[in-house]
């Protein structure tokens, strides 16, 4: 993403939210009736910044007043236009910019996500750690299928991505990473554990208060184990025993002996921060820390019918099949000719 670009988008975000924003420091959220901060509701995570920081800011962080005030311009003159210009996929600029809005909420305009490798990249992997693709096209793997979207051949649904499966999707986490759509959590809460319900795959993820015996190291689980406790106003989330059937983060590695620790802060009425770690030593050499804001959304998160109404895997192992039919069918067709 060129910097012109990432100001923009920026822009259209501040125009709506610079004004609303408050401080943690300043702000007392409300307590439930357990005597906890009360973090329920329908939360949004989408965003613009992009997980890795664009190389020209090197360390630093948040963008300055001057780069905000060049974004806002930069919105306000293409919103402003007759002719909005097409971007690079033929599609006018600003339809996806609206979509994925969200960029400062907690007070500032980040650089990147990730906060720490202190240059916002992803830390270095342990020599072998590839890569693992997804993509829409048949890829050449091997069983079980690790990664989210695509699959290694059309034999069955066995061979396809774990989201057109319906068992996990691309931005459901944990952690939530904002992808272009379905970045919604609702969060639950009663004395003793945090329900976390996804708008993608419409997953539940519980967490448990009350201290408890961890599972054994033989249990694994597609969402992990998480284990939350309370430090001050913050939720605190360790998550492992992940079934090493995922990727650790961004494709790399698997999650086998990943662990997860998510920060879930309310900071303003509509704002909870979010911050997440990773520390995976079968996968990076380091941990990995970012910081994503989520904001209040006053509408109910309604189910993602991914079962019901998933025909398109039915509809692709049916033509792959008949394809297959028809190139036997001319195969024997040949025989016969000579």
């Amino acid at each position: 993403m060129n910097t012109g670009k990432f100001l923009k988008i920026i822009g259209f975000f501040l125009l709506g939210w610079s004004s609303f924003l408050q401080s943690s420091e300043r702000y007392a959220g409300p307590i439930t009736e357990w005597g906890h901060p009360d973090l329920q509701g329908v939360w949004n995570f989408s965003s613009s910044v992009p997980m890795q920081r664009p190389p020209e800011f090197g360390r630093r962080q948040f963008l300055t007043e001057e780069e905000v005030s060049k974004g806002i311009r930069h919105f306000e003159l293409g919103a402003g236009a007759d002719v909005v210009p097409p971007n690079r996929f033929g599609i006018e600029s600003y339809y996806n910019d609206i979509r994925v809005d969200n960029s400062g909420r907690d007070g500032r305009v980040r650089t990147s996500h990730i906060i720490y490798p202190l240059n916002g990249q992803m830390p270095p992997r342990i020599d072998g750690v590839d890569r693992i693709p997804g993509g829409l096209i048949p890829i050449v793997g091997n069983r079980p299928v690790r990664f989210v979207v695509g699959g290694i051949g059309r034999n069955g649904p066995e061979d396809r991505g774990l989201s057109e499966r319906c068992i996990v999707g691309f931005n459901q986490g944990p952690p939530f990473t904002p992808s272009l759509y379905n970045n919604h959590i609702q969060i639950i809460q009663n004395k003793d554990h945090v329900v976390i319900m996804t708008e993608m795959i419409h997953d539940a993820r519980i967490v448990k208060l009350r201290p408890l015996e961890p599972l054994s190291d033989s249990i694994g689980l597609w969402s992990g184990d998480s284990i939350g406790r309370w430090e001050g106003n913050t939720l605190v989330v360790e998550t492992k025993n992940f079934n090493g059937r995922t990727q650790s983060f961004d494709g790399f590695g698997t999650s086998k002996d990943k662990l997860l620790t998510e920060r879930f802060t309310r900071i303003a009425p509509q704002v909870v921060s979010y911050e997440f770690t990773i520390e995976d030593p079968s996968t990076f050499v380091d941990k990995l820390t970012a910081i994503i804001p989520m904001s209040k959304v006053s509408a109910q998160l309604y189910e993602y019918a991914c079962h019901e109404g998933n025909y398109g895997m039915a509809n692709m192992l049916r033509a792959a099949r008949r394809r297959d039919s028809k190139s036997y069918s001319d195969t024997v067709a040949e025989i016969f000719r000579r």
